[in-house]
């Protein structure tokens, strides 16, 4: 997943048309395309750093603290005058997390990014900022067909794990098989705590609330063995409302509100195949036009060019969706989505 994969080139940064928002591209450092298609949508998440700057750090703070050199590096991206934006982030990555020169997973990337932030943040208000703008909070239900008792076992994610089948998918589809209830017969009986013994049972994954960022995996690696991807279709929209959830929603459930959906913003894609493949991502900064983002090359795009990772015939596929809550306003649109719709189509 080096540069040589590259097949753009345009500009190293360019400015948002209705905010004052540098695009920046960013140098591949010894196989970084993954770090930088997942800094770009970082950088695109404008709220995580409102939250990193609320963070006083001593001028102690060790040049190794992911947190301190994420926000850095976040900042750097907005000021084209920096050289290296994201050069002493990822000297801290390695030093402590992953190797240069390693193909490393997208998701993998994502998720110990903000984890470490978490832990080496010294302030633990802030650290839970970070978390809760993330945090997908779910529950296992697994209900004994004999006693009929309930087992619940709370759990979290930063990202919705989100199965790819065979054939062509939608993201709707996707997410009603997360939730769909399974049968745990023979050899998966589950040991029912009550009845003290293994027993047939219903195990589901129900829904306890969502986060104002919300990070969709599209899981298409399988390793039966060996490691191949699926390029199978996947489509998913530009924006969807709360009623996408509504069959895998708790009774525990934080109320899903109707006037609120959630609207794409960012789109990490893999190029290629599995054990040679390449990193890049869409961005839509401040919910203004489209952005593509190939390491240093960044250039304007559109809506259309990211429906173009689907998947199917495509070898560009979508791996990493992330969607912004937004409110709908009285006419059931989300803010100027219209004007937004029409000037992606200039």
């Amino acid at each position: 997943m080096g540069s040589n994969y590259s097949k753009m080139t345009s500009r190293q940064y360019y400015r948002s048309a209705s905010f004052d928002y540098e695009v920046r591209g960013l140098l591949n450092y010894s196989l970084s395309c993954c770090v930088n298609a997942v800094l770009q949508s970082f950088s695109a998440t404008t709220e995580l750093l409102d939250i990193l700057n609320k963070w006083h750090s001593s001028d102690g703070t060790d040049e190794r603290n992911v947190p301190w050199q994420l926000r850095n590096a976040l900042e750097f991206m907005r000021d084209k005058s920096h050289p290296a934006p994201h050069e002493d982030f990822l000297k801290c990555l390695y030093h402590q997390a992953i190797r240069p020169f390693t193909q490393h997973d997208a998701d993998e990337i994502f998720h110990l990014i903000l984890n470490l932030s978490q832990e080496q943040m010294s302030d633990a208000a802030v650290a839970q900022e970070i978390r809760s703008l993330y945090e997908i909070k779910v529950e296992t239900q697994v209900v004994c067909s004999k006693c009929k008792f309930i087992h619940r076992a709370p759990s979290s994610l930063f990202s919705l794990p989100l199965a790819i089948c065979e054939g062509e998918n939608t993201l709707e589809g996707c997410i009603n098989s997360f939730f769909q209830l399974q049968k745990l017969r023979d050899s998966e009986k589950f040991n029912c705590e009550r009845c003290d013994e293994k027993q047939p049972s219903t195990n589901e994954v129900k829904l306890v609330s969502l986060p104002p960022i919300l990070c969709v995996h599209l899981k298409r690696f399988r390793n039966n063995g060996f490691t191949r991807k699926l390029f199978n279709k996947v489509t998913f929209p530009e924006t969807f409302s709360n009623d996408i959830f509504a069959a895998g929603q708790s009774e525990n459930a934080d109320g899903l509100k109707a006037d609120e959906c959630y609207s794409l913003y960012a789109v990490v894609v893999h190029i290629g195949p599995a054990m040679f493949g390449h990193y890049t991502a869409f961005i839509r900064p401040n919910q203004d036009r489209w952005y593509y983002a190939d390491d240093s090359c960044v250039q304007p795009s559109t809506w259309a060019k990211v429906q173009g990772t689907y998947g199917g015939a495509y070898r560009d596929t979508a791996y990493l969706l992330l969607y912004r809550k937004k409110s709908l306003n009285s006419s059931g649109t989300v803010g100027n989505t219209a004007a937004l719709n029409e000037h992606d189509m200039n």
